[in-house]
């Protein structure tokens, strides 16, 4: 369901609903979900312009001012749009654990869970298995976004989340291997830089996994050396660097790429032959043979000028 186009007016919850101003509001802190953008943001402006937020964005107040929990975008589409305000539940008494809750299932119901980019989908499932200690409190937060969004509420939990006490579970509920849930949580520990690659598709998620071996200064220095162009960040390279844990530097990842390559280029190289010239001349030849008489022909080419015999009575112009 989409919190701003046509969304029914809500009933002030608690809290109550205030006027801020929409400069008021800062983003929520290491906000995991990536902001609307081109057509959709163009869409929301002009929704917001012809009929104002339909529905207020939810905020945390701490200290002497205010972080978003639920309505980037609206915030964002209201300064488009020209508003000097923006209705707002404002919220209290959360603590940080909490004030995430809110964040994480408001973009789930939003926008859907297999919507969501890669680093997003690390961010959910890594909240849903060890956000939260306390059950109870989180519960009773589903229970009020399910209200604020038209949805039924009871079983509480919108998506059952208590009863998910194992990657398995979660799994299970998402249609992905307890490994695969695994996966996603390491990818949540990553560095932002490498976390938009993986959403991007510049990085793979097998990767971001072994990178996610690395100490935070070791993930900055790997995603300065890709960002550069100095080394494409493949499953392969992924895996050398993680062997290096605890070890990376730059000048240490370039040195190691740098000798595979030079292991590969003295494993030499291969050239092509047409059909016909091999039949002609190395027909139940060995391979290594093959390659021996051509070093052998080569050298006595370019030896004495290009008018050398082939060596074994092949004559360059035998039949």
């Amino acid at each position: 369901m989409d919190l701003l186009a046509g969304a029914e007016e809500v009933s002030a919850p608690e809290n109550g609903i205030r006027m801020l101003p929409v400069d008021s509001i800062r983003p929520f802190r290491k906000h995991p979900f990536r902001l609307y953008e081109g057509e959709r943001l163009e869409d929301m402006v002009e929704s917001i312009r012809e009929h104002g937020v339909l529905n207020p964005v939810i905020v945390w107040q701490e200290g002497d001012g205010y972080e978003m929990l639920a309505g980037h975008n609206r915030q964002m589409a209201g300064k488009l749009a020209g508003l000097a305000e923006i209705p707002a539940i404002v919220k209290t008494d959360l603590t940080e654990e909490e004030a995430y809750v809110y964040v994480i299932e408001t973009n789930v119901i939003q926008r859907g869970f297999v919507e969501l980019l890669p680093s997003e989908k690390a961010a959910v499932l890594a909240e849903r298995y060890e956000k939260v200690s306390s059950q109870g409190r989180r519960n009773d937060i589903l229970e009020e976004i399910a209200r604020l969004n038209g949805q039924d509420t009871e079983g509480t939990c919108g998506h059952d989340v208590h009863r998910l006490k194992s990657r398995d579970a979660i799994g299970e509920k998402y249609g992905m291997t307890g490994r695969n849930i695994a996966r996603y949580m390491r990818v949540q520990q990553l560095e932002e830089p490498l976390k938009e690659r993986l959403d991007e598709g510049t990085l793979p998620l097998v990767a971001a996994v072994d990178l996610y071996y690395l100490s935070e200064k070791e993930q900055k220095v790997v995603s300065g050396l890709a960002e550069e162009g100095k080394i494409k960040l493949d499953a392969k390279t992924a895996k050398c660097v993680r062997g290096m844990a605890g070890n990376v530097t730059e000048k240490r990842v370039l040195e190691m790429l740098d000798g595979g390559r030079e292991k590969k280029d003295s494993a030499g190289k291969s050239i092509k032959l047409s059909a016909d010239v091999y039949e002609r001349y190395f027909t139940g030849v060995k391979p290594a043979d093959a390659a021996g008489i051509v070093e052998e022909a080569l050298a006595a080419w370019f030896g004495k000028g290009g008018d050398a015999d082939v060596p074994d009575g092949r004559d360059r112009e035998a039949g």
